[in-house]
């Protein structure tokens, strides 16, 4: 057993240890080590390895709480799912890094070293697409990087689409207008412009014609100059309709794609298009292909546990014993 005593702002300590000590909890759970706040510091203690472990991450949530961020049990699991390299990396970049602030004046931000990866392609390259798991913030910060390209005039309009297909079910026919039909496979992007921009600015945008929201089938036959287009939940494009939206990009655009290649909803015998698509596209310059992982998940922690669940599920582990099933044998 070792000890370690890390030094921490005293002012920082209450925002560290979290709700009811929660965070410090969850960081002895994490590493099987036990922290003791004393006068002097924070003292770990625990298998030499894992309190240095534990060092490092108590100065990381100590970088975070000198921002004046709430530390929260995200930070505390992310940091210390961190490798030794990724460990060097300065939170603070990520921090400070304001991509831009909603409407309540609440700062929009990447959490992770993967968010922060993914906002600097989309500033660098014409065309980025971003793949991974739920609750990464594909869709959300690519929604705020419109918004604050739509700001600051660098574009003239944002185009939010996304292919019209049911989550594995059949809706059947819905009543209303076409729009009406239409509005409940788009409200996720409905919702986050509103949280960005207030709904009295969405709509006044949506008749002025500045902001579309829109089915992917609406972008056929169309050129897309000086907007900014996010194409999301693009797991659920064929392959003709990658191709064709990937055709539309026009003279100072610039594209995201977002899309989960673990939950595709297309017919049986269609084939992704944003699977073809990084497949393809991943060696042209001014692309950029940002892969997340269950590492960069920010919803409730529960969501990570149950991507990594989903994951052992479809990629088993061989099993070794006496009960394995052999080719050509049986289990007696």
């Amino acid at each position: 057993m070792a000890e370690q005593l890390v030094q921490i702002p005293a002012d920082t300590i209450s925002n560290i240890f979290g709700n009811i000590d929660e965070n410090i909890r969850a960081l002895e759970k994490n590493f099987n080590v036990t922290i003791d706040n004393r006068s002097d510091g924070l003292l770990v203690t625990g298998d030499p390895d894992q309190a240095d472990k534990t060092a490092v991450v108590l100065r990381k949530l100590a970088q975070v709480a000198l921002t004046g961020e709430t530390v929260t049990l995200q930070h505390v699991n992310y940091l210390s799912s961190l490798s030794a390299d990724e460990a060097k990396e300065d939170v603070r970049d990520l921090l400070s890094d304001v991509v831009c602030f909603t409407k309540q004046g609440k700062p929009v931000r990447p959490k992770t070293l993967g968010q922060k990866h993914y906002v600097d392609m989309i500033r660098k390259n014409t065309l980025t697409i971003g793949a991974g798991p739920a609750g990464t913030g594909k869709t959300y910060l690519a929604m705020a990087m419109a918004v604050q390209s739509f700001k600051q005039g660098n574009v003239d309009r944002i185009i939010l689409t996304r292919p019209a297909i049911e989550a594995g079910e059949k809706l059947g026919f819905l009543p209303g207008d076409l729009q009406s039909k239409i509005d409940p496979y788009l409200r996720p992007l409905y919702d986050a412009l509103y949280e960005m921009m207030g709904p009295d600015a969405v709509s006044r945008n949506l008749e002025r014609g500045v902001i579309e929201v829109a089915p992917l089938a609406y972008m056929r036959g169309r050129t897309l100059d000086h907007s900014f287009i996010v194409l999301d939940e693009a797991q659920n494009t064929t392959q003709a309709q990658m191709k064709m939206f990937l055709t539309r990009i026009g003279f100072y655009s610039k594209v995201v794609i977002t899309g989960d290649l673990t939950q595709i909803d297309l017919p049986e015998g269609q084939k992704s298009g944003l699977r073809q698509a990084v497949n393809i596209l991943k060696d042209i310059e001014d692309i950029g292909i940002c892969r997340f992982t269950k590492q960069d998940v920010v919803r409730h922690p529960l969501v990570q546990r149950i991507v990594e669940a989903y994951e052992r599920s479809e990629h088993p582990e061989p099993a070794h014993g006496p009960w394995d099933r052999k080719e050509g044998g049986s289990r007696k």
